[in-house]
């Protein structure tokens, strides 16, 4: 039996440490990125350092399951390569994944971000947005950094991904923006739009981190693609069933400030949806009703559980969020080599479905 949590660590400990190498805790004048890009008059460390390396800092000591940097190192191994000769390469995913938590927390008024304040409410939001914006692109120094060890082909394919990806968390992050601010009609969202927005903004990182390890790691464009698929699945199936801890999960509701900060927010998550399209004209109306008002009652939002629960709506995405991963694998099952890595990839999907905090 594969002890996927003691994996996570073990590699949480060794990505972090990748990081530091290319994002160090205090730049100098060796550091990767003035080799790679040196400046033209002068260092200027300690404005770098206050408001680029000490808030990107402060915020990844905070912790986070590192999970997007162990699935690409579990897909180059699936693929038959050595995992440690792919380590700079899968911090791309882990770090821009942050930057986007710094620029999502001001977007949502976000009071606080794994049991902290938010970044922007420790340094300002001038600070908070311009290191959120950094950690889009300094995770791209390890290509610079090897790129005479990369084929041009490789560098092109690894680039229109990433570009492609990044423009889709824009896309994604507008959807979502738009229907809990009101700005489009909420009430009539789809399960498809819904999980069209999903494919856009929460399974762009595990895609892109999927879809760069199987280049690097010499897979045809076929078995890149349904490594892809595979990924977003994962992506987005980790994003509901955070949408299911955040109404039930005790231990993860308190990191976030109480059950139900989504209900704050107003977000329109596939549990809503489903209640939203088999509930009762009163408990509709009540439910949209609490959504509308951004409350941060929890008597209100327990209420709004309360009617969430009562249509089945928390189980129903459990079992969606199952089935997605599960059709999947099945496309990528048959493409890939028997190994323990494979195994390994397919248990580490089960256990972000399943988890409990």
């Amino acid at each position: 039996m594969v002890n996927i949590e003691k994996f996570l660590e073990e590699k949480a400990a060794l990505i972090d440490k990748v990081i530091e190498k290319y994002i160090p805790r205090k730049f100098s004048e060796k550091t990767v990125l003035f080799k790679v890009n040196p400046p033209r008059y002068a260092y200027s460390l300690e404005p770098v350092n206050k408001a680029v390396a000490e808030p990107i800092w402060e915020f990844l000591d905070r912790g986070g399951k590192r999970w997007r940097p162990a699935l690409f190192l579990l897909i180059c191994e699936a693929l038959g390569k050595k995992p440690e000769d792919f380590l700079d390469f899968a911090i791309i995913p882990e770090v821009i994944h942050n930057g986007t938590l710094l620029i999502d927390d001001i977007e949502d008024s976000s009071e606080f971000r794994r049991g902290k304040p938010c970044t922007y409410k420790i340094y300002g939001l001038d600070i908070a947005i311009n290191a959120g914006n950094a950690m889009y692109y300094l995770p791209l120094l390890p290509l610079m950094e090897h790129k005479d060890k990369i084929s041009t082909e490789k560098l092109c394919k690894i680039y229109e991904i990433y570009v492609k990806e990044m423009i889709n968390l824009s896309l994604g992050q507008a959807m979502d923006i738009a229907w809990h601010r009101g700005l489009a009609n909420a009430d009539e969202i789809t399960e498809k739009d819904y999980m069209q927005m999903c494919a856009y903004k929460t399974g762009t990182l595990a895609r892109l981190s999927a879809k760069i390890a199987a280049v690097l790691a010499d897979a045809n464009d076929k078995l890149v693609e349904k490594l892809g698929r595979f990924a977003e699945s994962v992506g987005v199936a980790f994003q509901m069933q955070d949408d299911v801890l955040d109404l039930t999960g005790m231990e993860f509701a308190e990191k976030k400030g109480g059950r139900g900060q989504d209900i704050t927010e107003g977000k329109r998550t596939l549990i809503v949806i489903h209640t939203l399209e088999n509930a009762n004209e009163k408990d509709k109306k009540r439910l949209v009703e609490i959504l509308r008002m951004h409350t941060s009652d929890q008597r209100l939002r327990d209420e709004a559980i309360t009617i969430m629960q009562k249509y089945g709506s928390i189980e129903y995405v459990k079992r969606f969020a199952r089935r997605i991963v599960e059709e999947s694998w099945k496309e990528v099952e048959e493409l890939l080599p028997a190994s323990d890595a494979k195994e390994k990839l397919n248990a580490f999907a089960k256990f972000l479905i399943e988890r409990k905090i």
